[in-house]
């Protein structure tokens, strides 16, 4: 543990926490792509397979249960709740998410560390978490203008990926022999993903102006 790794954790909860907010606060999932949810829920379900097998701390066991539960918490939410599903943008949330399934399933079998179904999982929900939120900034630029807290829900996404590369880059140097070659390039591809949301997000920042996105 370091502290990049530790601040890309908190800024993924609470990435996480300000997603419940907005669905529980305004009882409303207006902005969210359901099809990025339900991609994170399987990136945990698969990524985490050894949850109750293989411990490496309380805090590590216990980020894992948040991360499962919460996801698989908000997938319900947008599907089943009587008042929240009505807010969904079911005709502007169109992205073919089970290309990103499919794709990142065949890579994990080309690339993994072991061929082993634990090993070949963890491949794939590395290479699906890297292209998860294509259908969140896909609904973004349909709708154009971002809500405050949709906006620093990406936002916090966003920085913990780029918390992790720099968690790697310490790692890199501090660690003999360290590599992890799969996560590395899964990580800057994500990480480029929100390059285009970072900089219309610091616009809006710096004109105190409402986040609107180029369609």
């Amino acid at each position: 543990m370091n502290a990049f790794r530790l601040a890309g954790d908190m800024s993924h909860l609470f990435s996480v926490l300000v997603l419940l907010l907005k669905i529980y606060a305004t009882k409303s999932c207006s902005g969210i792509s359901l099809k990025t949810q339900e991609l994170y829920a399987l990136v945990f379900l698969t990524r985490y397979l050894d949850l109750f097998t293989y411990v490496v701390s309380m805090y590590n066991t216990l980020m894992k249960i948040v991360f499962i539960t919460s996801s698989f918490a908000i997938v319900w939410c947008m599907r089943r709740h009587p008042l929240v599903r009505r807010t969904y943008d079911r005709d502007q949330d169109t992205f073919r998410h089970y290309i990103l399934i499919g794709g990142s399933f065949v890579l994990a079998l080309l690339f993994h560390d072991k061929f082993t179904i634990r090993e070949v999982f963890w491949a794939f929900s590395i290479f699906l978490e890297a292209v998860a939120i294509l259908p969140q900034l896909v609904l973004l630029q349909r709708s154009g203008n971002v809500d405050n807290l949709t906006g620093q829900y990406v936002l916090f996404l966003g920085a913990y990926r780029a918390f992790y590369i720099f968690n790697w880059i310490y790692r890199y140097v501090t660690e003999p022999h360290y590599s992890a070659w799969i996560t590395w390039i899964a990580g800057i591809v994500q990480t480029a993903l929100y390059a285009d949301f970072f900089y219309y997000y610091f616009i809006s920042w710096k004109n105190n102006a409402k986040l609107q996105l180029p369609a």
